[in-house]
């Protein structure tokens, strides 16, 4: 277990219900790692754990629309001012805040019905954040069934960073260039991620393969995007216009990636054709973020990352208490538990992008060999 602090002692109160056995409907015995799963699920919802929690997504909304309304009321009242730049810095971090509640809303933790749930999350992706709905459902959730997986997780293929050792031994021209010291650029390149994400966006929207509310998607992007872009352009001069933009694009994509980073890279890949229990798959691909309750807002509960990804319908003020049913779980079955400091999970991922980069390196970089390299 790589812990930022030392495990508690085993509480009975943390631990599934005792003599619980979980049987298939004929009387026989699940095997022992789906067997895991079920008792962890099973006490979970004795608890609670999954019943909605509406007075904190209610805190939650409210917080947002007095972000949007103070960055407005900044934007108003500094006029043509570099100033403006702290703004638009402000209105990226409410930007990723309000994506993290739409992340929640498209994993049904938000609203009771899940169509409730899907028209809220595809208004604030959509309609707000300016970031195509079903691109991101149909991505993340092939992310969810097999994460780390090689051919199966979106998130580990090759999109500027390798993260296997094939992509980043496969990188040419520019990529190859950037791909040997990958880690290294890592978190400069992330000012680039919010342009990616609205590019991505874009490309599923205007492509031919089906994609669900086409039209309603298209509306509310293109509506989002006049309403964000049409006052900075008409209030401010050109050059501070664009100035402003790239700053909140900037801070959206660093926040964004500076999150969602933690979660997975670093840990391990599973290969193509493996086949591992649902439990074992999701914890030993997961790391968590030690914190608090700190860490839960900064990251929208993306700390608490194997509880999310075992329960992904979970309302994020519950995933803590998930968190102390879930490891002693993994700690009865000696199932690794990975938790973290946020420092050092990021210097995690940076020596483990470096470590891939070095697959695209040339094997005379080293310079005692380049002095004996033939001409």
């Amino acid at each position: 277990m790589d812990s930022s602090h030392p495990s508690p002692p085993p509480a009975t109160s943390t631990a599934p219900r005792p003599g619980f056995r979980a049987t298939r409907p004929g009387g026989q015995s699940f095997p022992p790692m789906m067997r895991a799963y079920t008792e962890v699920a099973d006490e979970i919802r004795r608890r609670g754990l999954l019943d909605r929690a509406y007075r904190f997504y209610a805190l939650v909304g409210a917080g947002l629309l007095l972000g949007f309304a103070g960055c407005l009321a900044g934007f108003l009242l500094l006029g043509p001012s570099w100033l403006q730049l702290l703004i638009a810095g402000a209105l990226g971090l409410v930007l990723t805040q309000t994506a993290f509640l739409a992340h929640e809303a498209a994993h049904k933790q938000v609203l009771a019905a899940g169509p409730a749930n899907e028209r809220l999350a595809r208004a604030l992706a959509c309609g707000v954040v300016g970031i195509s709905y079903s691109w991101w459902t149909t991505k993340h959730n092939r992310h969810h069934a097999n994460p780390n997986q090689i051919g199966r997780d979106p998130d580990i293929e090759v999109d500027t960073i390798s993260f296997v050792e094939q992509d980043a031994a496969s990188a040419t021209g520019l990529r190859r260039l950037i791909t040997r010291r990958q880690g290294w650029l890592f978190f400069p390149l992330l000012t680039l991620e919010g342009l990616n994400l609205h590019r991505h966006g874009f490309q599923h929207l205007f492509g031919r393969q089906h994609v669900k509310a086409r039209r309603i998607e298209l509306a509310l992007v293109a509506a989002r995007f006049a309403a964000f872009w049409t006052p900075v352009f008409v209030l401010l001069p050109v050059g501070m216009a664009f100035a402003f933009l790239g700053v909140q694009l900037a801070v959206f994509g660093v926040y964004m990636g500076a999150s969602f980073a933690p979660n997975h890279k670093g840990m391990p890949i599973v290969a193509r054709d493996a086949k591992l229990d649902f439990f074992s798959k999701q914890v030993r691909t997961s790391r968590n973020v030690a914190g608090g309750w700190w860490a839960t807002w900064l990251m929208g509960g993306l700390n608490y990352q194997v509880e999310h990804h075992l329960f992904p319908s979970m309302p994020r003020p519950h995933l803590s208490r998930a968190r102390l049913v879930v490891r002693e779980q993994c700690r009865a079955l000696d199932q690794p538990y990975t938790e973290t400091t946020l420092w050092r999970s990021y210097r995690i991922v940076v020596r483990y992008l470096n470590r891939v980069g070095l697959a695209a390196r040339d094997p005379f970089d080293c310079p005692m060999l380049s002095a004996y390299r033939p001409v």
